[in-house]
């Protein structure tokens, strides 16, 4: 029964993977820890780090004893998909394998674990929208909708001018700021990648945002922070984390903490 269950499964994830072999689509959630050979995306396709990079790489590999080169595993990768425009082919795993010197699997178990990692194409700019329940429920399905819907594109899926692609992030850890996307901004590439984060937003305001990158615009901030992209919550009436129209309670100093005469007692 089990061994029918299974066969079945792999049998609708090969059927999503023929859809469109270059860009494998995600529908299926178990689709991210399978690999199937696609022209642009298999083991026997030649892939190394850059003369630039190999420095790079020796570097990170000097910060680790030299018996641990493992631990190496998760900046290696990094650098690897920076190279390679965003997304990362199995040969590039198996060239960070090589590097730390362990079996290609134990690079598999990282990439397949960590959603910063993309094993499919992506855009330059790759629209990641947090699906956990608080965004969810302040609205992140409309906002991944109007994303879908503005782009033509499915989730997982690139614009026909390889500028944007959208997928989900768990969670990106500003539930008082639902719902919010981030966008990982590889059009610099490999020497000025950013994760940019985008919070209150709402179906009109990611579309805004999309339009401002296609022209090559920052979108606004209302935080007063400019760091390496404008970001953070996208409604003028709040200040960072802080409530709309500004605070309620806490108004006043904090009284500080009594202590009790112990002796009197």
């Amino acid at each position: 029964m089990l061994g029918r269950l299974a066969a079945k499964r792999l049998l609708e994830i090969r059927q999503v993977f023929r859809q469109s072999p270059s860009q494998a689509s995600r529908s299926f959630s178990t689709a991210l820890n399978y690999h199937l050979d696609s022209p642009d995306n298999k083991p026997d396709l030649p892939w190394e780090f850059s003369e630039a990079n190999k420095s790079k790489v020796k570097e990170i590999l000097s910060y680790y004893p030299s018996n641990y080169k493992q631990s190496a595993v998760i900046p290696l990768l990094d650098l690897a998909q920076q190279q390679h425009g965003g997304w990362l082919p199995v040969s590039a795993m198996n060239a960070v394998a090589k590097v730390i010197e362990v079996a290609p699997i134990r690079v598999y178990e990282v990439a397949t674990f960590y959603s910063m990692f993309n094993r499919a194409k992506v855009g330059k700019y790759h629209l990641l929208v947090c699906g956990t329940t608080p965004c969810m429920i302040r609205g992140s399905r409309d906002i991944e909708s109007a994303l879908l819907d503005h782009l033509g594109v499915k989730r997982g899926e690139v614009t026909k001018d390889g500028l944007f692609s959208v997928g989900e992030m768990e969670c990106m850890g500003c539930c008082v700021n639902a719902p919010m996307i981030t966008v990982a901004d590889y059009s610099n590439g490999s020497e000025g990648y950013t994760y940019n984060y985008f919070e209150d937003v709402t179906p009109e305001k990611v579309v805004e945002i999309v339009e401002k990158l296609r022209k090559g615009e920052k979108p606004p901030s209302f935080n007063g922070l400019r760091v390496a992209y404008p970001h953070g919550t996208q409604n003028p009436k709040r200040i960072k984390c802080g409530p709309e129209g500004g605070n309620k309670t806490l108004l006043g100093e904090p009284k500080p903490p009594q202590f009790r005469d112990l002796d009197a007692c």
